[in-house]
C-alpha cells in the first residue's frame, strides 16, 4: 500500500508506480507505460475498489435469516401453504421525468446513439412497488414522494386484490425504511385493516437481500436509462405499462443466497472487523 512507503496517497496510480521502482533501485526502471501494460495483464487489479459495510444490527444472522427462510417458503420451521405469499416491497425514490431538449441523434458505423445531455425537468415522483417472490407479480403505483402515507395506499391496493385479499397470510418484506419502520406503517394500521398481512423487517444496511430491489435495477435498465419524458403522467403511464409487460412473460429470479450462505458471509466478515475482539497473544 502507498502508506507503507511513507507516499501521500490512498492508491498508486502507474506514473507513481514507475517513480517509486526508480527510488527503490530496481534497474532498469520501467516507464508508466509499462508498468500499465503489467497491470493490465496481471489478475490482480489493486487500483480497483468495492464499497462494504459492516452489519450494525447485533440480530442480524437472525432477522436477514428468516427472510431467506420466506424466500424458500418456509417461516418459524415450517413449509407455507399454497395460501400462503411472500410478497417483497419497497420506494424507488426521485425517479426523474426528464424531456431531452432535442431528440437522440440515431446510431451509425462504429458509432453509438448519442442522447441528449441538456434536458427540462418536470419532477421526481417516487415508484413505490411488490413483488411477489414465488409468483412473479409486480404491483405498485407513482406518488408525489414517499412516506406512510403512500406506503399504506399500496398495502390497501396490494391486500384489497385478489389472491392476497383472501390469502391465509401475506407476508410483506421490507427494510428499515422511515415509510416501513415507524409503529403506524409496520404493525398497528396494516394488521388491523388486513389480518392476514404481517410485516417482516431485514436488518439495518441488508436491503441487498430484498428482491423487489433486482426489479428496480432492471425497470431502470430498460425503462429508464435513457430517458425522455413530457411529464409526470407520463411517466407514471410508462412505467404501470412496464409493470404489466414485465408480468406477462417474467419468471422468478434465480435466487440462490442462503442461510448457509449468509452463516459463511458473517464469519468471513467478523474477520476483517478491527473492532472486534482479539485473543490474547501467550
Amino acid at each position: 500500500m502507498p502508506a507503507a512507503s511513507g507516499a501521500p496517497l490512498a492508491r498508486w496510480i502507474c506514473p507513481e508506480l514507475a517513480r517509486q521502482t526508480a527510488t527503490s533501485g530496481i534497474t532498469p526502471a520501467p516507464s508508466a507505460s509499462t508498468v500499465r501494460r503489467w497491470l493490465a495483464d496481471d489478475v490482480l487489479k489493486p487500483w480497483q475498489h468495492r464499497s462494504w459495510i459492516f452489519p450494525r444490527d447485533p440480530r442480524f444472522a437472525v432477522k436477514a435469516g428468516r427472510v431467506l427462510d420466506l424466500y424458500q417458503r418456509e417461516w418459524e420451521g415450517q413449509p407455507l401453504g399454497p395460501d400462503e405469499y411472500v410478497l417483497s416491497a419497497d420506494e424507488k425514490p426521485g425517479v426523474q421525468a426528464r424531456m431531452r431538449l432535442h431528440l437522440p441523434l440515431p446510431p451509425g458505423p462504429g458509432r453509438a446513439m448519442r442522447a441528449e445531455s441538456g434536458y427540462h425537468r418536470h419532477g421526481t415522483p417516487a415508484y413505490l412497488a411488490t413483488y411477489d417472490v414465488h409468483h412473479v407479480r409486480v404491483m405498485g403505483r407513482c406518488e408525489p414522494s414517499t412516506g406512510i402515507k403512500p406506503f399504506t395506499a399500496l398495502v390497501d391496493q396490494v391486500m384489497s386484490a385478489e389472491p392476497y385479499a383472501s390469502a391465509r397470510r401475506v407476508f410483506w418484506v421490507v427494510d428499515n425504511g422511515a415509510s416501513h419502520r415507524n409503529r403506524a406503517a409496520a404493525a398497528d394500521r396494516p394488521h388491523s385493516a388486513y389480518p392476514n398481512a404481517r410485516m417482516v423487517h431485514l436488518p439495518v444496511h441488508a436491503s441487498w437481500l430484498n428482491q423487489v430491489e433486482v426489479y428496480f435495477s432492471v425497470i431502470q435498465r430498460t425503462l429508464l436509462t435513457p430517458d425522455d419524458l413530457e411529464g409526470l403522467d407520463e411517466l407514471a403511464a410508462q412505467i404501470l405499462a412496464f409493470e404489466k409487460h414485465h408480468n406477462a412473460a417474467a419468471r422468478p429470479f434465480d435466487w440462490k443466497f442462503t442461510r448457509t450462505d449468509l452463516n459463511q458471509l458473517l464469519a468471513r466478515i467478523r474477520n476483517h472487523d478491527r473492532h472486534a475482539l482479539r485473543p490474547r497473544a501467550a
